[in-house]
């Protein structure tokens, strides 16, 4: 049952006037039947509601609490000192299985080898063999090639020139611009503008015409019969569908839904009278008799409790305290002064301290303008800098 005070539910809308005979005898029988049918199911609702939100309030909540600070506590306390330490030993681990020992391969085998075994050798050869060796090779063909093949070469490359071209371009151009380009032109170009200028361009444009007027026929034909069913399904199927719909369905729908909102304000208001009378008898046979029972006897006896046995228990637990850390003070003061004597008489007393005279030269000071015949003279810094 709903026993939390919620604002009052709004007044059912009312209806415009002349909704019609049908609406008005089938209203006041709807709405009563579906009253008879709603006041059970909202009042077992209210009552499932008001025992679902306070079996929240009074496990629920504490209990995911509950649930959530002992979770906490064994994550910080075992799970994650567990797993800090289990990350560090397999951390060493796979250092100590896939990294050290291809660092180790790495660093004192494979680059000793290779630098001492191919670098090195690879840098003697080419420094001291090849490079030698290139530049003798290099003079020479520089040699040979500026003093005999560069003549030699344009007199070759001008004469196989002339002879290329003779050979194996100007044959083929003549054969091209005079034989190939005026028979393509004349044997077949021209005999295909002619055939597609003066006999398929009218065919196409006749066939063309004929198609349009033929594709409009036959848009008007196929115009005229859509028209003709959708006036047919129009009159025969949908005018009487609507019909229907707007004098039959759309008013017995209207009025049981409006049956059942108005049912279920009204079982609303029936179900918290109902929980405000529970509540209240709940009240007189138990919270009442509580009540007085805690003002009257439990307030009272608490009291005379508190003032007459419990202050002077506790004043009495505080004086005893307040002797008792004394005492424990007194006695951790002699057993300290006893320790320190018993020091003394094993080692003896500390020695006192002794002042250190500052050194003395015969030489020249900063606060003296004399010297001492023989002495080596002192450095004019102070003592401040020197450190």
């Amino acid at each position: 049952m709903d026993l939390d005070k919620r604002p009052a539910p709004p007044a059912p809308e009312r209806y415009e006037p002349g909704d019609g005979c049908l609406t008005t005898a089938i209203r006041i029988p709807v709405r009563i039947v579906v009253l008879v049918l709603v006041v059970p199911v909202r009042m077992v609702w209210d009552l499932l509601a008001a025992g679902a939100r306070a079996l929240h309030r009074s496990v629920f909540r504490p209990l995911g609490r509950g649930i959530g600070v002992l979770c906490s506590w064994v994550y910080e306390t075992l799970l994650a000192p567990l797993g800090r330490a289990l990350g560090v030993v397999l951390g060493w681990v796979f250092r100590a299985l896939f990294v050290w020992p291809w660092v180790a391969l790495w660093r004192y085998v494979l680059v000793p080898v290779v630098y001492y075994g191919l670098v090195v050798p690879v840098v003697w050869l080419y420094t001291s063999v090849l490079t030698p060796i290139g530049h003798g090779v290099a003079y020479v063909c520089s040699w040979v090639y500026e003093t005999l093949l560069t003549p030699t070469g344009h007199v070759l490359g001008v004469v196989l020139g002339w002879v290329f071209r003779a050979l194996f371009v100007w044959p083929w151009v003549a054969l091209w611009r005079y034989v190939l380009v005026p028979l393509v032109h004349y044997g077949l170009v021209v005999p295909v503008v002619w055939l597609y200028r003066h006999v398929l361009t009218p065919i196409g444009h006749g066939t063309l015409w004929s198609l349009t007027w033929l594709g409009r026929g036959i848009a008007l034909i196929s115009v005229g019969i859509w028209t003709a069913l959708v006036r047919l399904v129009v009159t025969l199927l949908i005018t009487p569908l609507g019909w229907f719909f707007r004098a039959v369905l759309t008013p017995v729908g209207r009025e049981i839904a409006a049956a059942f909102g108005v049912a279920w304000r009204i079982a609303g208001q029936i179900s918290r009278a109902v929980g405000r009378a529970l509540t209240w008898l709940a009240w007189i046979l138990i919270g009442q008799p509580a009540s007085w029972f805690y003002r009257s006897v439990c307030t009272p006896v608490g009291h005379i409790l508190r003032d007459s046995v419990w202050a002077p228990a506790r004043n009495a637990a505080a004086e005893t305290g307040r002797a008792v850390r004394g005492a424990l003070r007194s006695a951790g003061e002699t057993v300290r002064q006893a320790r320190r004597d018993a020091w003394r008489a094993l080692v003896g007393a500390p020695r006192p301290a002794e002042p250190v005279a500052a050194p003395v030269d015969g030489a020249r000071t900063l606060g003296s303008t004399t010297t001492v015949p023989g002495a080596v003279p002192a450095p004019e810094i102070s003592l401040r800098k020197r450190v």
